[in-house]
């Protein structure tokens, strides 16, 4: 793993935005081409509004012109580290199922593929006819 990917996750962590949960998140995404994206959890009083770490830094990337993506690193202060949520791994799913997702916790870490973390994804592939 990335030592660099983690400090970063770890850095834009410590800016979450999470008045209500209290649960910070920062992720680090890396493009095949090296570039790294962050993001942060942003949290709303609407709860449904609230912007996952993963996608925000998904949305930099995109806006960025990346498409190929290599590994994404999540921070948070869980044991065992938290894995993406749902939402997140549908969207990541649209840059392929590949993708190396690590989460990483105070003491430990945890390693899948976004196809363990995704069977049978609804993906581009579902809607070639």
């Amino acid at each position: 793993m990335s030592a660099e990917l983690v400090r970063a996750a770890r850095a834009v962590q410590q800016q979450a935005y999470c008045p209500y949960s209290k649960f910070r998140v920062g992720a680090a995404l890396e493009a095949t081409d090296g570039r790294v994206f962050v993001g942060c959890n942003v949290e709303s009083a609407s709860y449904g509004l609230t912007i996952c770490a993963e996608r925000m830094a998904l949305g930099a990337a995109v806006a960025a012109g990346a498409r190929a993506l290599r590994r994404i690193v999540v921070a948070t202060d869980a044991e065992p580290p938290a894995s993406p949520c749902g939402a997140c791994r549908q969207l990541l799913a649209e840059f392929g199922l590949d993708l190396e997702v690590i989460a990483v916790g105070p003491r430990s870490e945890r390693r899948w593929t976004l196809a363990a973390l995704l069977p049978d994804a609804f993906a581009k592939a579902s809607l070639d006819r």
